[in-house]
């Protein structure tokens, strides 16, 4: 039987594409003004136009509050618990404000939640020191209490994308009673063997970040750049630019492209130290899924995450497989636990066109359907034992919510729903 002798090299294989590439771009910047159009309008585009005003500063950060009137946004109903969104620390926020019809901030806002952002920018070198206690406990508490202030709700809504949701699911566990509803998107949360290929690459067999620190202090972004790009370095280095050779003359593609590419290119350095802690904690020990973290001494008892609980997860992310955001359902101490997994990307789900049209009306509704209830404001009908008939009884006679139930008394509750005493004294003893 004959055997191939000679296996495709892959890196002669991305060579011969690359070299095709030039070799089309070349033909096509030959036949006319398409290369020269193309770059004037790459250069020419721009990103994250959903208008904001900055509420909050903090060393970089800086806390966006987004204005739907000044862009143009009119939704149908308002409501009234606003949504926080943690970025990663890692690149640019305005992934989720790409374009107009590609912006998960604007999707939100079209749908009448009142929306803040967290925008790291790039810490300083005197920021290298900077821990994820900084970062969750510090600066994330910090903003979570200006939103509550100026919402006036004692529990908001967050959503943390990526490593901003690793750490949103971090401080949901530090502090359960400032989060109403937990969204967590692309989010790294389980690392046993789940986590592809950057958990194979940052195994303490080959790896240990801190050589990456005491060299850099803050870790470059170039090297995590070149670390991302190298997970598909045909599609990265050869193919995206062949398809941009091919469509130069498709303004909508170059524009897009062009987006995209200035987003890559502008990655910014992360704090050393909440380097550190993030991949010997949590890829090379996994102690956020075993429950073993501790930020600065004090636990992160993920039992403590107890709020409803939404997953967004791309069923092709080979940053953050499923497989590593999945498991953490399981371990969590809410009920209220729902998974939404689409067949996108990493990327995917924050600008492909059809995310937008399937996942984010979801997940708006889900946050639309999550809002905050003050203790005592509940409606009688969330009582056990109170069904439909009773409560709208209760509801004629003015006892609308368990506050008013507990005002009105065992007897006034009776006689409203014409009840037998003793069953509503078992509504009572269910409030206890």
């Amino acid at each position: 039987m004959a055997t191939d002798r000679n296996p495709v090299n892959p890196v002669s294989f991305a060579l011969d594409a690359q070299r095709t590439a030039l070799e089309t771009l070349a033909e096509t910047s030959g036949t006319g003004q398409e290369l020269p159009d193309a770059l004037e309008t790459a250069e020419s585009v721009e990103v994250g136009q959903t208008p904001s005003d900055v509420v909050y500063t903090e060393n970089k950060l800086e806390l966006l509050h987004y204005r739907p009137e000044q862009a143009g946004i009119e939704p149908e109903q308002t409501h009234e618990t606003p949504i926080l969104i943690v970025y990663a620390l890692i690149n640019k926020p305005y992934i989720l404000d790409l374009q107009p019809d590609r912006s998960v901030v604007r999707r939100l806002l079209e749908a009448g939640h009142d929306v803040y952002l967290i925008d790291w920018n790039e810490p300083s070198r005197l920021d290298q020191h900077l821990t994820l206690h900084d970062y969750v406990d510090r600066y994330i508490d910090n903003c979570v209490d200006e939103v509550r202030e100026r919402s006036g709700a004692d529990a908001i809504n967050i959503l943390g994308y990526c490593m901003g949701g690793t750490m949103s699911a971090m401080y949901a566990a530090l502090h359960p009673e400032k989060v109403n509803a937990l969204g967590l998107m692309a989010a790294g949360l389980c690392f046993d063997g789940t986590g592809g290929v950057l958990e194979q690459w940052g195994s303490d067999d080959y790896y240990d970040p801190e050589e990456v620190t005491a060299t850099f202090g803050n870790v470059p972004a170039e090297f995590l750049d070149v670390g991302f790009a190298l997970m598909d370095p045909v599609d990265n280095y050869v193919s995206k630019y062949i398809r941009f050779a091919e469509n130069l003359d498709n303004e909508e593609f170059v524009e897009n492209f062009a987006r995209m590419e200035r987003w890559i290119s502008e990655g910014i350095d992360v704090a050393g130290a909440a380097y550190d802690q993030f991949l010997t904690d949590l890829y090379q020990e996994n102690k956020l899924y075993r429950n073993e973290l501790y930020l600065d001494g004090e636990h992160v008892d993920i039992e403590n995450i107890d709020m409803p609980v939404i997953q967004i997860i791309g069923e092709y992310d080979h940053l953050i497989p499923a497989d590593a955001s999945k498991p953490f359902n399981g371990v969590v101490g809410s009920e209220d636990v729902t998974t939404l997994e689409y067949a996108t990307g990493h990327i995917g789900l924050s600008v492909s066109s059809s995310a937008h049209a399937e996942v984010w009306p979801t997940v708006s509704e889900w946050y639309a359907d999550h809002q905050y209830v003050a203790p005592g404001a509940e409606d009688v009908e969330t009582v056990d034992g109170i069904g439909p008939t009773y409560a709208e009884r209760l509801r004629a006679a003015d006892i609308e919510t368990i506050d008013d139930l507990r005002a009105a008394g065992v007897e006034r509750a009776a006689e409203a729903t014409e009840a037998p005493e003793s069953r509503a004294e078992d509504w009572f003893d269910a409030l206890e």
